[in-house]
This record gives structure tokens, C-alpha cells and sequence, in this order.
């Protein structure tokens, strides 16, 4: 139990640690930068900036790609199969 507790607390310090990552992210990339007039350009540009982030903008942690194409790349190596058809 104590080590389950333990574990818990580690994952939530590091789910924590993501949170502040990106909120930083979002407000020293968009939020520090804007002077918004209304909510909808609120919402319109924190949409723009949230596709941005996730499909376009390269991350440090996986290498400098875009988490877009982090999910189109197989895990291992390819096998191609040759003569198949």
C-alpha cells in the first residue's frame, strides 16, 4: 500500500509538471503576446494556438518533431513485405 500511495504521488508531481509546462507554454507564446477585445477572439486564437501546439510546433522531448507526427511513425522498424502481391 505504501508503495502504491508513493507511486500515485509521483505520477500526479509529474502530471502536475506537464500542466505547468504547457500552461507556461501557452502564456509566454499567446496570452503575454495578445491584447484580446473579446471572448471570441479569445477562443478563436487559443483554438488556433491549441492546433499549433499539438499538430505543428516542434517539442524538445520528442526529439524537436511535432507531436502530429509523432503518432503517424510506426514504434519499431518497418517490415516491408516484398513480392506479395
Amino acid at each position: 500500500m505504501y508503495t502504491q500511495s508513493r507511486r500515485s504521488a509521483e505520477w500526479e508531481r509529474l502530471a502536475q509538471s506537464k500542466h505547468k509546462a504547457t500552461n507556461g507554454a501557452l502564456r509566454d507564446e499567446l496570452l503575454d503576446r495578445e491584447l484580446f477585445y473579446t471572448l471570441r477572439e479569445v477562443r478563436v486564437l487559443t483554438e488556433r494556438y491549441k492546433q499549433t501546439y499539438n499538430r505543428i510546433r516542434p517539442h524538445s522531448s520528442l526529439g524537436c518533431r511535432p507531436p502530429a507526427t509523432e503518432a503517424l511513425l510506426p514504434a519499431g522498424p518497418v517490415l516491408v513485405l516484398v513480392g506479395l502481391t
